[in-house]
């Protein structure tokens, strides 16, 4: 039903050394949120690639009825640690713990296609250090137009059919999924 919340399958994701230590994790961050440079890249590529990979997460006609203002789904790219109202958000807990949470999953997603797409745009932040901007701490929803855009924050899709045009332009994206599989998503 339009204009209530809906249900989100959020992907918590961390990395780990080969001897298991959270790889996200430094507790000497000079930013203070206590991520480690990998941490920062991996948010970078998967911000860079958020706009593109919005189908694959958001599948459905129906998936678009909750990303919507205002219902606690985000709608916006942009980060922060304690703020629920952006894309993504790095909850409290350090150490081995340490993890970023993507929110605009929903449940008509294939987790294995998602999970594989998400994994390739964070490892492509790290490949090609892309700079996480700045969290934005403040209620987004409560933002202007004119307020998001001076953050730099742009908006998801609104629609699959423009999801599928963006998911279209990224090559990152496509690679993660295989040209059969890409293909077949694309033609669906």
């Amino acid at each position: 039903k339009f204009g209530i919340n809906g249900s989100g399958m959020h992907c918590n994701m961390s990395l780990f050394d080969k001897e298991g230590k959270n790889a996200f994790y430094d507790e000497n961050d000079s930013k203070g949120m206590q991520l480690s440079e990998d941490a920062y890249y991996f948010l970078g590529g998967l911000m860079k690639h958020a706009y593109n990979y919005t189908a694959i997460m958001n599948p459905t006609v129906n998936s678009y009825k909750r990303l919507v203002p205002g219902y606690e789904a985000p709608v916006y790219v942009a980060w922060a640690g304690r703020n629920r109202s952006p894309l993504i958000r790095v909850p409290a807990s350090r150490g081995q713990g340490t993890r970023l949470e993507l929110r605009s999953v929903d449940p008509t997603a294939n987790p294995y296609l998602a999970l594989a797409v998400l994994l390739e745009a964070g490892l492509d932040g790290i490949e090609n250090k892309i700079d996480a901007p700045a969290p934005v701490e403040a209620n987004i929803y409560t933002m202007t137009v004119e307020e998001r855009q001076e953050a730099g924050i742009v908006d998801l899709p609104s629609t699959l059919h423009n999801a599928l045009k963006a998911l279209q332009t990224d090559d990152v994206v496509r690679d993660a999924l295989g040209e059969h599989i890409y293909t077949n998503f694309i033609e669906a």
